[in-house]
């Protein structure tokens, strides 16, 4: 067996994170060495919370959680929260008890910055939230991109609407300084867009499932899953949820259920289209210099094994 992946799992728990989290845990192929926080479907501290919880839960309350930034990079405190995807609590208003854990005395860019220097090219950064911590990383450390190992991000929008508005998906629209620092730091990234996360569905049948099911982790999720549901319902007219994080994590864990393609990537930061993921494919060399000219190149998602993602986050919560 090879050695498990170290993965740091940058957060904002919602619904989805918490079933990647214990998707996660359940994975024999990665360790799980820490969960970095941040805003997006709850404000950070809601984040370090749930965060906390979800370990405790688990019984995993050795991995430590580094408390991320609470404003974007440009230090903007007007911050786009989806609590109406996951609920005011950001798992599905049951307001479980404060866990008895605490956040370490580190932000999550040093704890990141730290880990890549610890075990250099061997972490994966897997970021299921708005940006800002890794661009702090990357700011703060010059060498950041080098150590790390890999940046696995679900963000973008790749040929497709928007989630938020027609031209940008939430996580990118979230910070998209940070978004930009990130796609253009030379670090090895790959983007999971709404593109492809859009083809996983967890439906009405697969929750059945869960209920069920013996798997702790079912359970626990069978429990919030109601308010994503509703969402999905409202917003999309679907009978499913869409697996975002899940299939992002899953392309840490196993990068052969999907297909992708390389190029550059920059991101819209003003106007109507601020957030727009615009990716240049590189076929064309273009004669004048511009802000894409040298801009390192980055992986991005096309394709995704949807039944076999769906299969893997199915087995391993039943089997929790």
């Amino acid at each position: 067996m090879a050695e498990p992946k170290k993965i740091i799992i940058d957060s904002d728990p919602g619904i989805d994170d918490a079933m990647a989290i214990f998707v996660a845990l359940q994975s024999p192929e990665v360790d799980v060495i820490g969960l970095t926080t941040i805003y997006g479907n709850v404000y950070t501290t809601l984040a370090t919370r749930n965060a906390l919880h979800l370990l405790e839960i688990a019984g995993r309350t050795d991995i430590p959680v580094a408390e991320g930034s609470h404003v974007t990079i440009t230090k903007g405190t007007k911050l786009r929260i989806a609590d109406f995807v996951h609920g005011a609590d950001g798992l599905g208003n049951q307001n479980f008890p404060p866990s008895a854990g605490k956040p370490i005395e580190q932000s999550a860019a040093a704890f990141l910055i730290e880990q890549a220097k610890l075990y250099p090219g061997k972490v994966t950064v897997v970021a299921l939230g708005p940006l800002t911590n890794i661009a702090l990383a990357i700011e703060l450390d010059p060498g950041f991109s080098k150590n790390i190992g890999q940046i696995v991000l679900l963000g973008g929008a790749f040929a497709v609407n928007g989630n938020v508005n027609p031209a940008a998906e939430a996580n990118i629209f979230g910070d998209p300084e940070a978004a930009d620092i990130v796609f253009t730091s030379g670090a090895d990234i790959l983007a999971v867009g709404i593109n492809v996360t859009h083809q996983v569905v967890l439906t009405d049948a697969d929750r059945e499932k869960l209920a069920q099911s013996n798997g702790k982790f079912a359970q626990y999720l069978c429990k919030i899953l109601e308010v994503y549901f509703s969402y999905h319902r409202d917003a999309y007219n679907t009978k499913g949820v869409y697996l975002h994080d899940p299939t992002t994590l899953l392309a840490a864990v196993n990068p052969s259920l999907i297909t992708y393609t390389e190029g550059v990537v920059r991101v819209q930061t003003s106007g109507i289209t601020r957030g727009l993921t615009l990716f240049y494919n590189k076929q064309k060399r273009f004669a004048e210099v511009t802000e894409w000219t040298d801009k390192p190149t980055v992986k991005v998602a096309v394709t995704v094994d949807a039944p076999a993602v769906v299969k893997l986050v199915m087995d391993r919560l039943i089997d929790s």
